[in-house]
């Protein structure tokens, strides 16, 4: 699917944003100092440092050493201190050591070699210098978020409403004599008659996002199945499969491929006004919510949210029997209680794809989520 990246953004404006917020609330079990590992994100290191990791841009912004705080790799240990009152960051790079000559078969070259001013190289015995490796340091730096976790979801599946599946093209028969139909095979799809959009993906409706308050239908999940290219128009077209999740199948709907805006860089912060949804669904079929799982809230674009809105999971008190009441059979309904933080990654109109950022307690579907 064609999709345009869009730049995030930009840190000095979200500092601005942040600039009007509560005062940093530091992490009291903060430690003195943090050596980043791989697999850590930005979103991680703050979090041991402060309450809200969406502070980050103001106390990070207080040091003197880590001017752009996406350009911290592994190994780089961070120390935190308060000064004048203030709480500030400084940073302690992970540099490699030039070290004396060790003379190894072969000879390794380091990039920091040259830099430190390396002139000393092995030689042979009979005076000839020897070949040497350049070995480059290939260290990233870390992620604000764990993108990886949330890729498959970035362009698809979709949200639909009640007529756009049951309107598209459909696969009406497969090339071949197939039952089923993968990457390389043709399929033969209803009523394509312009050749403006030459590349299709195929959808299967799968399931109906309802508000679990009102039972009011908020869309449709459309199941991705593959990527295919138009070959030829007509009734039936003809198309050809490049690229495939799940075997195609006859009834299957196509869709054009739309350009996007997919946002990389996520920088998390409070929606502008309060609402209270709930976790509606969790795709994929994973039982147990956890850290980094994707789940489905009834809230969207139409209620405000926008890619990187940040809120607070609450699970949902149990009902229970009060034995000791007078009055029969009487139930108290348990409080809810904080249990993680989520940030929005994709919104539809009415519905949106949310990236579990934090998890204290078990999380379930109908778990309610609300301004921080």
């Amino acid at each position: 699917m064609a999709f345009r990246i869009l730049s995030g953004i930009l840190l000095s404006a979200f500092i601005s944003i942040n600039a009007c917020a509560d005062e940093l609330q530091i992490n009291p079990a903060h430690p003195d100092q943090y050596t980043v590992v791989h697999g850590d994100t930005l979103w991680d290191i703050s979090g041991k440092f402060l309450q809200h990791p969406t502070q980050w841009p103001e106390l990070w912004r207080f040091n003197s050493q880590i001017h752009n705080p996406h350009l911290i790799y592994p190994g780089d240990t961070i120390y935190f201190s308060m000064v004048n009152g203030r709480p500030q960051l400084n940073l302690s790079r992970n540099e490699l050591p030039s070290g004396e000559l060790n003379i190894q078969s072969p000879c390794v070259l380091h990039e920091e070699d040259l830099k430190n001013g390396r002139t000393k190289f092995p030689v042979s015995p009979d005076g000839k210098l020897m070949p040497c490796i350049r070995e480059s340091n290939l260290n990233q730096a870390i992620k604000l978020i764990p993108t990886d976790r949330i890729s498959q979801f970035l362009t698809t599946p979709r949200v639909v409403g009640p007529n756009e599946l049951n309107a598209a093209p459909y696969v009406v028969d497969l090339a071949g004599e197939h039952l089923v139909a993968g990457e390389g095979d043709k399929v033969y799809v209803r009523a394509i008659y312009s050749s403006r959009n030459q590349n299709y993906t195929v959808y299967r409706q799968g399931q109906t996002y309802k508000n679990p308050e009102t039972g009011e239908t908020l869309g449709y999940e459309a199941q991705y199945i593959a990527d295919t290219t138009l070959q030829q128009v007509g009734d039936p077209a003809s198309l050809v499969v490049t690229k495939s999740k799940s075997e195609i199948r006859l009834g299957d709907r196509v869709m054009p491929n739309l350009e996007e805006d997919v946002t990389l860089n996520y920088f998390p912060r409070p929606p502008a006004k309060k609402l209270i949804g709930n976790i509606i669904s969790v795709p994929g079929g994973v039982s147990q919510i956890g850290l980094y799982n994707t789940v489905v809230i009834d809230k969207g674009s139409r209620d405000g949210l926008q890619v990187g809105h940040e809120l607070t999971i609450y699970r949902k008190g149990r009902m229970i029997s009060d034995r000791f009441s007078p009055i029969k059979n009487a139930m108290v309904k348990l409080p809810d209680e904080k249990a993680g933080i989520l940030m929005v990654f994709r919104p539809f109109e009415r519905v949106s794809y949310a990236l579990v950022m934090k998890a204290n307690l078990a999380i379930h579907v109908l778990d309610k989520v609300k301004t921080p």
